[in-house]
């Protein structure tokens, strides 16, 4: 219940903080929701900066003392995910507002706002992404940061979209909306953050499944998560209009990293649970018979293939930590080691 309060409460700041910042930043003059001189990018990012500000007081609040019996490095690693993750709740917030102005603009033509209208809209968001960063403060766990990247895909993919210079870039490939576009870039960028971030919170998992003997094998798995999140950003960075040759090179070493990322994860869990052996195999044959009706047969464009990558590629990772969910103990597990490789002396 007390912890209930303290999300209510946090909620009421960010909206007066979020109605306050906006009133004072869009000024008098009436603004419309999306286009030249309109209100969602600066609502956007107070909301954003809000969201952020929201899940790292969480964050103190409630995980402070977490990191303090762990050694050096086991802390440095989860304070990097904590910086990763409050970077990543301004942008999912972000984007979830930009999102929503093309919507209300799309069913409101021709709505515009002043300081007042601008400023409570601006409060409302602040508040709806101030709770939702706040409430994952408290206790994240690798499930959530999942479905976080799930949908920060969806929410930024689905804005590039209604924002593409050319309507028709799905005749080609998803990297066509990259063409000109800081939205997809901007959100490949973001994910491969978050990827990197999900691969972080698998080590810690299996670091609680295991103990201490398995790190040197955990360091490889959290490597190439890291890796493929690199990788990713890269595609992003990369814009295929600028530089195709460096960003096909990156999209393939994504695909790959990923592969390697998953195969060495499932390697390290004990036991090999049915269930994600059985999507595993179900998700690499689905796969395939994508890839041969693509190729061959061009049933379908890159666009789809693209598509069907992604989402089997969300589906397995969803089983996966789901999986790690039901295994993985609650309670924090302090390393013995100063390093990696070398156990703590006393």
């Amino acid at each position: 219940m007390r912890g209930e309060t303290a999300a209510v409460w946090a909620t009421v700041i960010c909206f007066v903080l979020g109605t306050i910042a906006g009133i004072l930043l869009l000024g008098p003059a009436a603004r419309p929701l999306t286009g030249t001189e309109a209100l969602a990018m600066p609502a956007a990012v107070i909301a954003g900066v809000i969201a952020a500000a929201a899940f790292l007081t969480s964050t103190l609040m409630h995980r402070r003392g977490e990191t303090a019996p762990m050694p050096r490095w086991q802390a440095v690693v989860s304070d990097l995910s904590s910086i990763a993750l409050t970077v990543a709740f301004g942008a999912v917030t972000m984007m979830g507002v930009l999102l929503t102005a093309e919507v209300l603009a799309a069913g409101l033509q021709g709505l515009q706002l002043a300081a007042i209208g601008g400023g409570l809209l601006t409060g409302v968001a602040s508040a709806v992404g101030g709770r939702f960063a706040f409430g994952a403060g408290v206790d994240l766990r690798t499930v959530d940061l999942a479905a976080l990247l799930f949908g920060f895909l969806v929410i930024g993919t689905l804005f590039a979209m209604v924002t593409a210079a050319d309507p028709r870039w799905w005749e080609e490939n998803f990297s066509q909306l990259g063409s000109g576009s800081w939205a997809f870039n901007g959100t490949l960028l973001v994910a491969g953050l978050l990827v990197a971030t999900v691969g972080s919170y698998i080590g810690r998992d299996l670091h609680r499944l295991l103990g201490d003997a398995a790190l040197p094998r955990l360091a490889v798995v959290v490597g190439a998560w890291a890796a493929t999140g690199v990788a990713l950003a890269a595609v992003g960075l990369l814009p295929l209009h600028r530089v195709p040759l460096p960003h096909d090179i990156a999209a393939f070493a994504t695909l790959v990293l990923f592969a390697v990322a998953a195969a060495t994860t499932v390697a390290s869990i004990p036991g090999l649970p049915r269930a994600l052996l059985i999507t595993s195999i179900g998700v690499s044959l689905l796969l395939a018979v994508a890839i041969v009706l693509w190729i061959p047969f061009g049933l379908y464009s890159t666009t789809a293939v693209e598509a069907i990558v992604v989402g089997l590629g969300l589906l397995w990772m969803a089983t996966l930590v789901r999986v790690l969910a039901i295994l993985t103990p609650d309670t924090s597990r302090p390393s013995a080691r100063t390093s990696l490789m070398r156990p703590r002396h006393a």
